[in-house]
């Protein structure tokens, strides 16, 4: 049950959708979610109400194309399956959205079952519906 934020400077729908599509196809085939659990926020930023920053840290020249993609799973994913995500990732943002893949910046946080409330009050994981 991941929940993905996407964050685009100058993306209209299409391309947010684009990268919605390519963020979940890559979590479906590395990490095995369903192909159902597909909870994302997209907001495209147009440079004058709302922007994003980034820089060349690392090496990495980033431009106006950068993609910030913020996850939030549960834990117990392995640093080689997180490295194929990341992979595959940039490599479906490339094809679906144009993106650059050294702009497709991605960081994943991990919490337990119990911080999760799919809806109407209770903690799925821990204790199922009736």
């Amino acid at each position: 049950m991941p929940l993905v934020r996407i964050d685009a400077l100058g993306a209209d729908p299409g391309r947010l959708d684009a990268l919605s599509r390519a963020v979940h196809e890559a979590l479906v085939e590395t990490l095995g979610i369903p192909d159902d659990d597909r909870f994302h926020i997209l907001t495209g930023h147009d440079g004058a109400h709302g922007t994003l920053r980034y820089g060349d840290y690392l090496g990495i020249h980033r431009d106006e194309g950068i993609v910030y993609v913020v996850i939030t799973m549960r834990s117990g994913r392995t640093p080689g399956q997180k490295q194929a995500m990341y992979r595959r990732i940039a490599e479906l943002a490339h094809a679906y959205a144009g993106t650059d893949p050294r702009n497709v910046f991605v960081t994943v946080t991990e919490n337990e079952p119990i911080d999760w409330s799919l809806g109407h009050g209770i903690a799925q994981y821990v204790t199922p519906p009736a």
